[in-house]
């Protein structure tokens, strides 16, 4: 099965889907790079600044899915960064763990229901560097119901579109 979104046209898509985590305010499109895209929502301290990308591939044996991406988040006023999330577009199996694929390089995440996280900021940043230097990413998870699902992401753009949410954010 293949994404129904075409990533660049899918901005609007997300900015929409992205308003509640992200404070209610509207967020503007810094640029889209290759297959990622580049926002920044809020201003002064409580501005975030987020890149996200949908999969090149889904494998996965659903009737219908919800949508699936993945989001790299700065948020200086919390002093985080790098904050790596996946939207798997259902709900994962309880206490089931993430197999994040880069290049060969395995990271687990933990799930809670649709979304699965680093278990901390060290990985969070161990992903986002791979990423930088990857060409592919593989994300294998399982649904409440058992379905294996295995999405591929392209990485193509991944590093301008971090390096502009860094400068956006003013984050190094």
């Amino acid at each position: 099965m293949t994404p129904s979104l075409n990533f660049k046209c899918a901005g609007i898509v997300f900015g929409v889907g992205l308003l509640l985590p992200f404070g209610g305010q509207a967020q503007t499109l810094i640029n889209n790079f290759d297959d990622w895209s580049a926002f920044a929502d809020g201003k002064g301290r409580s501005k975030a600044c987020y890149i996200a990308s949908v999969p090149k591939k889904e494998t996965d044996n659903y009737k219908s899915r919800g949508n699936t991406y993945i989001l790299v988040t700065h948020r200086p006023a919390e002093k985080t960064s790098s904050v790596f999330e996946l939207r798997a577009g259902y709900v994962y199996r309880k206490d089931s763990e993430v197999t994040v694929n880069i290049d060969g390089q395995l990271y687990n995440l933990f799930t809670d229901r649709g979304t699965a996280w680093a278990r901390d900021a060290k990985v969070d940043r161990l992903i986002s560097r791979m990423m930088i230097r990857g060409k592919s990413m593989t994300v294998t998870g399982f649904s409440a119901r058992g379905t294996k699902t295995e999405d591929t992401y392209s990485l193509a753009g991944f590093t301008a579109a971090y390096n502009a949410i860094g400068k956006a954010c003013g984050i190094k």
